[in-house]
């Protein structure tokens, strides 16, 4: 699936209030979808991306042997998942940003959706 599609079943996750995919390493959205005015998710990708990197550094300062599935942050009335892309046929530096309602969505559910839109996404 490509970016667009990618975005749009993103969306389709109950609860979903704005999702971005981000390439780290340049801290740039590839596509953005939903947000709005209190939520810029151009704004967002930059800030996770520093979020992303200061993990990757820990992890390499504990001389960690793993991989980075997802991180999550719970505010009062959202989630925010970040979701790194480690499938083939996808750049290692990018991740999905998902914001959730968090009276709406099944965390459980929108991390399996997630997973699966990163198995059939190309970049």
């Amino acid at each position: 699936m490509n970016i667009d599609t990618a975005l749009k079943e993103a969306m389709s996750i109950t609860g979903a209030v704005g999702v971005a995919l981000v390439d780290y390493e340049s801290g740039m959205s590839l596509g953005t979808a939903g947000g709005g005015d209190w939520l810029d998710l151009e704004v967002a990708a930059a800030g996770n991306t520093e979020v992303v990197r200061s993990k990757l550094r820990v992890m390499s300062s504990l001389a960690l042997n793993d991989t980075i599935e997802d991180i999550l942050i719970t505010l009062h009335r959202q989630y925010h998942l970040i979701r790194l892309l480690h499938s083939v046929g996808v750049r290692s530096s990018l991740f999905l940003y998902l914001v959730l309602d968090r009276d709406r969505a099944n965390l459980a559910l929108a991390r399996h959706y997630l997973k699966r839109i990163e198995a059939d996404l190309q970049v």
